[in-house]
């Protein structure tokens, strides 16, 4: 699984394009339109297309099992109910 910020995560070996978005489109830390296999839309990273592919190669890379697992973070604002 490679991070693509904004808490998506998506399987490594079903990226096929990566854009970098440029002009006024980027910002707000929009940094990336990832292509995904069997999501029609591009999804919008934080991350830099250099940063995505580094972490694509470490995942194709490393043995299966022998992955770097990293802790998940639970970001609390979004489980919090609202009253």
């Amino acid at each position: 699984m490679v991070f693509l910020g904004f808490g998506k995560y998506v399987r490594a070996d079903r990226i096929y394009a990566l854009e970098p978005i440029v002009g006024d489109n980027r910002g707000n830390g929009r940094r990336t339109l990832v292509w995904v296999e069997g999501i029609p839309e591009p999804v919008i990273a934080s991350r830099t297309q250099e940063t995505i592919l580094e972490e694509m190669a470490r995942e194709v890379e490393a043995p299966r099992g022998k992955r770097s697992r990293r802790p998940v973070t639970l970001h609390p604002q979004l489980f919090l109910e609202e009253e």
